[in-house]
């Protein structure tokens, strides 16, 4: 595919074969057919399904993929191309207008490049694309526009904790228990460097300032940079949120003392019983596989949003379930059908980058598709997600025997 575009052959199949959320096919540039092609416009900057490649509006042809006979003149292209700069189309979004010819069809071609600045709008509103439809964007739509945006920026853990200074980090732990696990043990007898730039060259400051995500992994008070990055963690004496609780805590400090926390809990609290089967062998028989919960705890921890929220994350544990859930909806492209199959896209680049250093992450995309598996193996039946704007909360429920 070239840079900007498709090649003639990629046009020529896409004009053949049904819309879909990359392609549209208009007929003709009327008055009525305007607004809907600025509608498209918008739709293919957002990219909301997250292909990364550019949408194409086909101006000449049928709806069944047949040339409309239509004069592509100049006065058309350049209708076309102003659309760039209609005032309700905000920010302008990057698009190339070109006649082509394809299977002998003279065809005015409008691609539009996904925005790296999104959410697009057209007349104040967010319009995407699902399939072959264009329609205005829901609130989850724009907050995943608006999270891509972010994403293709610098991200919240990655961006300086303003007030902070090298002073606020633990500087000891750091180097005794950070720098070994993320940077060889050749390179640091090599390393000649002064501390602040080997920190910086770890993305652990910004300049003269620790980031956030340092502040949360080495803070010496992480809570007070970070007020909601705690786990509240609480086991019920039943299977309601008003039975009362058998043991309730509040898991604060860096990030590492919260994981170990988790873990040591899980831990505690998942219930094996014990059979003796034939040949008087003993078998194990727990209600919950402590990897999995662990991996969705991690993943929560890892994932969930930091910012626009006073939120912890929550491990829930009731009698015949355990509900984790976590601040801030899906991020970037992942979409409910593609959570169970390990897709990522990291709104905590840095944190990933800590706890897979500190080993809570095994490998990037690991962590759900292990859960089930383990899950699987221990009859539990499968990891339930309710996806919603601002959480995500997977309920796990007791093995079936």
């Amino acid at each position: 595919m070239p840079p900007n575009g498709y090649s003639d052959d990629d046009l020529a199949a896409m004009m053949a074969s049904p819309e879909s959320d990359l392609v549209e096919r208009k007929r003709s540039l009327s008055n009525s057919s305007a607004t809907k092609i600025l509608r498209s416009i918008c739709a293919f900057a957002n990219d909301l399904s997250g292909h990364g490649k550019p949408g194409v509006i086909l101006v000449g042809v049928e709806d069944d993929g047949s040339c409309a006979g239509t004069t592509i003149d100049d006065a058309l292209l350049k209708r076309l191309a102003d659309m760039r700069d209609h005032g309700e189309l905000l920010p302008r979004p990057s698009m190339d207008v070109q006649r082509r010819t394809l299977d002998g069809c003279e065809v005015a071609v409008v691609t539009v490049q996904p925005s790296n600045h999104p959410p697009v709008r057209y007349e104040g509103r967010v319009w995407v694309r699902i399939g072959p439809t264009v329609r205005s964007a829901t609130a989850s739509d724009e907050q995943r526009l608006a999270e891509r945006r972010r994403n293709l920026d610098a991200p919240f853990d990655l961006r300086p904790a303003h007030g902070a200074s090298i002073d606020d980090l633990d500087i000891d732990h750091i180097r005794r228990r950070y720098l070994p696990c993320a940077v060889s043990a050749e390179v640091l007898a090599e390393n000649q460097r002064p501390l602040e730039d080997q920190l910086r060259s770890l993305r652990l400051m910004s300049g003269d300032t620790p980031t956030n995500g340092a502040m949360l992994a080495f803070g010496r008070e992480a809570q007070h940079w970070l007020p909601e990055s705690w786990v509240q963690f609480v086991r019920f004496d039943g299977d309601d949120v008003t039975d009362p609780p058998r043991n309730s805590q509040a898991l604060t400090g860096r990030i590492e003392d919260i994981l170990g926390d988790l873990s040591r809990l899980v831990r505690l609290n998942v219930s094996t019983r014990l059979d003796i089967a034939s040949g008087d062998r003993e078998q194990r028989f727990p209600d919950y596989p402590v990897e999995a919960l662990l991996q969705l705890a991690y993943n929560a921890v890892m994932h969930r949003s930091y910012e626009g929220t006073h939120s912890p994350s929550r491990l829930y544990w009731y009698s015949e379930r355990v509900e984790i859930e976590s601040p801030g909806g899906l991020f970037g492209a992942v979409t409910p059908e593609t959570l169970l199959k390990g897709a990522t896209a990291y709104r905590n680049q840095l944190i990933a980058e800590i706890m897979a250093n500190l080993g809570f992450a095994q490998r990037f995309g690991y962590g759900i598709p292990s859960a089930v598996r383990a899950l699987r193996s221990n009859d539990n039946p499968e990891p339930e997600f309710q996806v919603e704007d601002s959480r995500i909360r997977v309920i796990v429920r007791a093995a079936r025997r």
